[in-house]
């Protein structure tokens, strides 16, 4: 028997219209729900703006400039960061910076992780030594200069009294060109430490314990455990650290200009105090701003550089799975 067609249903007149008024009732709907969250956003986009966007905008068109903050500004072209290159306090500036970074990041890391692993032990009054370690980190940096100037001051300081009834001469900490930057060091290990810590103990409470349990049953010792499976699972939290604490030592400032301005003979004068040096002090905004984009590349490279690599081992991993694949 011959199959019959389907018949054709067609659709109601006015079928069309409800659809129409649906959908610009939804769009009504939309545009409103657009407008109110833009009410409740817009405060905080302008105050991104006011603060970020157009002061990182206006320091750039500034460090091509001639300005001291008074004078109408003249356009200098790329003067300010030949100048640069040229300027031995920059230079100097550069130097200690990069002398305090790679003293204080290793420092703080290897401490931290040292602490962190005694810490995670089963010991009595664990958790009174987690916040003594912790407490000097929440301390301002302006709290600690002031702090240790009176510690370390080469007459009337305590550090002296304790030097002098070991035996020991006076040193001059501070005012001392030779001492003064490792004893900023000192002053950011005290504080910066702490925060590696808690990092890391909460990662090392975080590796599986089953990994440790099995590779003692094999017979590896604490040393074995430690490099091959608690590191291991550290990894990522290093990275993390290694870039936090870079960036934070590139940036320091207000430890210096509460302790030592810059001094003695300039030994204290990193990058970030030149460049506020140079702007608010010596009235050369346009010289400042200059250096503070050499420090923002700096920092710029110093931040794409563990992606790029990241990204480089995982292309070679999967490369080399599908060569074994290929085989």
């Amino acid at each position: 028997m011959p199959r019959l067609p389907t018949p054709l249903t067609l659709a109601d007149p006015g079928t069309d219209t409800d659809t129409g008024r649906g959908r610009r009732a939804a769009r009504r709907r939309q545009r409103r729900e657009t407008t109110t969250a833009w009410a409740f956003v817009s405060p905080s986009v302008l105050v991104i703006l006011g603060l970020s966007v157009v002061p990182v905008a206006w320091s750039l068109l500034l460090s091509f400039q001639a300005d001291d903050l008074v004078t109408p500004s003249r356009w200098v072209g790329l003067d300010n960061y030949r100048a640069l290159v040229q300027d031995p306090h920059f230079s100097q500036a550069v130097r200690n910076t990069v002398l305090y970074t790679v003293l204080y990041v290793p420092l703080s890391i290897g401490l931290g992780l040292a602490l962190a692993l005694a810490l995670n032990q089963r010991i009595r009054l664990v958790g009174l030594y987690r916040t003594l370690i912790f407490v000097p980190f929440v301390v301002s940096a302006a709290a600690q200069g002031v702090l240790f100037s009176f510690i370390l001051d080469p007459e009337f300081g305590a550090a002296n009294s304790v030097l002098h009834k070991l035996g020991i001469s006076p040193q001059g900490f501070l005012t001392d060109p030779g001492q003064a930057l490792l004893a900023l060091v000192a002053i950011s290990l005290w504080s910066g430490t702490g925060f590696c810590v808690v990092v890391m103990l909460a990662a090392l409470q975080d590796v599986p314990p089953s990994l440790v349990e099995a590779a003692r049953l094999d017979g590896a010792g604490r040393r074995h455990v430690l490099r091959h499976v608690t590191l291991p699972a550290l990894a990522p939290v290093l990275t993390f650290l290694t870039v936090w604490q870079t960036i934070n030592a590139l940036q320091v400032f207000d430890l210096v200009y509460v302790t030592t301005k810059g001094g003695p003979l300039g030994s204290t004068t990193v990058i970030v105090y030149f460049i506020w040096e140079q702007a608010f002090k010596n009235f050369t905004a346009g010289y400042g701003a200059a250096a503070a984009y050499a420090l923002a590349l700096a920092l710029l490279v110093l931040g794409t550089v563990p992606r790029t690599v990241r990204a480089v081992r995982g292309r070679a991993r999967a490369d080399h799975r599908l060569e074994g694949a290929a085989r």
